[in-house]
Formats: C-alpha cells, structure tokens, sequence
C-alpha cells in the first residue's frame, strides 16, 4: 500500500566503515534529482556507520526501490526505510 508523495519517510542505513558509503548513499537521491530533508551520519563505536534520510515528497515505491539498491553495496549491513 503506497501512501501519498506528503509523507515524511526515514531511510536508515547501517554499513561497515567505509569512507565511501555516505557519498554513495547520497547518490541515489542524486540521481533522481531529489533532495532530502534530513541527513544524519553517526560513526558508532562498534564499527559501524548509521546514516538516517529524512524524505518527503517521495513514494513508498520510490523508496523502497532505493533502499534495495543501497542494500546490494558490499560494505552495507542493511538497508531499509520507515514512516515517521
């Protein structure tokens, strides 16, 4: 069930530290044209990276669409998005 392109959706990214990671994230709204609302990196002290992307004005589809092309990335742990 897709809702509406006016709702605020929260990608969440966990990844293996890799300098290249959030660049590479970032690309896919990038190559859409698409600006998030929110963006948030964390190096976290198991070794990870946690990236958070605020969206809004952009399907479930669309997203769900992004995150599993995130996912496909070696370095990332997993990939996956949320309503806020």
């Amino acid at each position: 069930m897709s809702s509406p392109e006016g709702s605020l959706l929260r990608l969440r990214v966990v990844a293996d530290a890799d300098p290249g990671v959030l660049a590479r994230v970032l690309e896919r709204f990038q190559n859409i044209n698409f600006i998030p609302r929110r963006v948030v990196a964390e190096f976290a002290t198991n070794g990870k990276l946690h990236v958070e992307i605020d969206t809004f004005g952009i399907t479930e589809a669309h997203l769900t669409l992004i995150a599993a092309k995130i996912g496909e990335a070696t370095s990332v742990v997993s990939s996956y998005w949320h309503r806020v």
